[in-house]
């Protein structure tokens, strides 16, 4: 009765160690995600759009940070290779995957804070699209080298 008692411990402890192992073998450590979202202003509106995020959108996204949920944002401008590039770059970082985790039901209430309702910061969402469309979003981890 001894003897399996004891290969089974000692198959715990090898699997435990390999495991332990594997995780010590990684070159890196996963670092925060960053959502990264293209925009292309649409002709003569890139000024108008970029006073929209020196407004509203910084009002929104300063106190996301504020609040926490979110670690910082930025905005970058490209140099687009044909009509369909992104000329605008918008990146907002977040701490770790967890920090989507009902990100919604704590936003919703600064979003409503900053456009007044819902249905308002829908609208005004719908409008932005006349001054530029979103041609991709990509959500990346950063990986920390050790």
């Amino acid at each position: 009765m001894k003897k399996p008692i004891l290969l089974l411990l000692a198959a715990i402890l090898t699997i435990s160690t390999s495991v332990t192992r594997a995780q010590e073998d990684h070159a890196y450590t996963q670092g925060p995600v960053v959502l990264v979202s293209f925009v292309r202003t649409e002709p003569g509106m890139f000024e108008e759009y970029m006073r929209y995020l020196d407004t509203t959108y910084k009002r929104l996204f300063d106190e996301y940070k504020k609040q926490g949920l979110i670690i910082d944002y930025s905005v970058f401008q490209a140099l687009p290779r044909g009509p369909e590039d992104a000329d605008l770059i918008l990146t907002v970082t977040y701490k770790n995957m967890a920090a989507f985790d009902d990100l919604q039901s704590r936003t919703d209430p600064l979003v409503k804070q900053v456009f007044g309702s819902l249905p308002k910061a829908a609208s005004s969402a719908a409008d932005r699209e006349k001054v530029r469309k979103n041609v991709g979003n990509q959500l990346v981890r950063q990986l920390i080298l050790k």
